[in-house]
């Protein structure tokens, strides 16, 4: 009995659990630092631990914590347990879409749906009502799991996404995603009165002491060089509206970037901006800012508008639209308060 669990062990197949192509512009980094960087919800230790065990591949080949990561390196986490059933299975849930043809669809997503199934996630996702309503997207290498998407928006961010509907639309999309061209614009709500315009850059990269959210370091080994530009639209007192312009995609981008300039989305629970930052000590003021959090029980922000050119025809397109109610009726009442209130 035991050689035969001997055997099986011996004969058992490795599964892909994950694959990670470095970047063409990848600094020399060594690998244990870069896949901190890259997978989510994991530690040190479990990294180390995968990669001394040999279930890390660079290139189709076991190599130690050390190795330097060059750039198109092809790394994959291979383990003997296949990982849960990758298939997304079709949903019939309502979408708002925007713009739809042969090639591409725009969709408003709504706050609170996410993007792609994932862990805690596997159903009630915009791919799962993608696959219903499409019957069919493509996949890439890569992108096992997230058919048609070329990039996404957090949960709880409302706004515009544009999803391929065909592998050249796909290839043709992530071209322009990755080399900067698409133009898109969110609308947010941050804590504290912005006194000017301004560009926050940085490399992004997890949190050392919780995986779930990103911080901003001036070191090149700890993260992804990012870009965002914003500009004043209101200012209401204790809180400013403004208009953030993407020049990179990172993660949590704009979340991370205003709290790091010491402005935080309102009610942004991850990154702190769901207590009274600024204001007053009243009472009927901290009433008043918890009436705007009930309102609003999300961080304030919404991707506006989306530009890019189009797969086939090759014009460009562009496409916004409006602040859904939970924002614009928060947004109503900064604007009454800061109106009405005499400092």
């Amino acid at each position: 009995m035991t050689e035969e669990l001997d055997l099986e062990q011996d004969e058992q197949e490795l599964f892909e659990h994950l694959r990670i192509v470095a970047d063409k512009g990848q600094a020399a980094l060594r690998l244990d630092k870069f896949l901190m960087n890259r997978v989510e919800n994991t530690s040190r230790n479990r990294i180390q631990n995968a990669i001394d065990s040999g279930s890390v591949l660079v290139n189709e080949k076991a190599v130690k914590a050390s190795y330097k990561v060059k750039p198109l390196d092809v790394i994959t986490v291979v383990l003997p347990d296949p990982p849960r059933d990758t298939e997304v299975y079709p949903e019939d849930i309502p979408l708002d879409i925007i713009y739809e043809d042969d090639d591409v669809l725009l969709v408003n997503k709504q706050a609170g749906m996410v993007v792609h199934p994932g862990f805690n996630n596997y159903t009630g996702t915009l791919v799962n009502a993608l696959t219903f309503h499409l019957n069919q997207l493509p996949t890439l290498p890569g992108n096992t799991g997230r058919p048609g998407l070329v990039h996404r928006i957090d949960k709880d961010t409302s706004g515009l996404l544009i999803i391929a509907k065909n592998e050249w639309a796909m290839t043709f999309l992530a071209k322009q995603f990755y080399e900067h061209s698409i133009a898109r614009k969110y609308i947010a709500l941050v804590w504290g009165d912005l006194k000017e315009d301004g560009t926050v850059t940085g490399y992004i990269g997890r949190n050392m002491k919780d995986r779930r959210i990103m911080d901003i370091y001036d070191d090149p080994e700890k993260g992804k060089w990012s870009v965002t530009h914003y500009k004043i639209l209101k200012r209401l007192g204790y809180v400013t509206l403004v208009e953030c312009q993407l020049e990179t995609g990172r993660t949590h981008q704009i979340r991370a970037h205003m709290k790091f300039i010491g402005h935080p989305l309102f009610n942004d629970e991850s990154y702190g901006g769901h207590k009274i930052l600024k204001g007053t000590t009243f009472t009927k003021y901290k009433q008043f800012v918890d009436n705007c959090f009930a309102l609003l029980p999300r961080q304030a922000l919404h991707a506006k508008s989306l530009g890019f050119e189009h797969p086939k025809t090759k014009e460009f397109l562009h496409f916004e639209v409006p602040i859904p109610e939970d924002f614009r009726l928060a947004l109503e009442k900064w604007e009454n308060y800061s109106t009405n209130t005499v400092d």
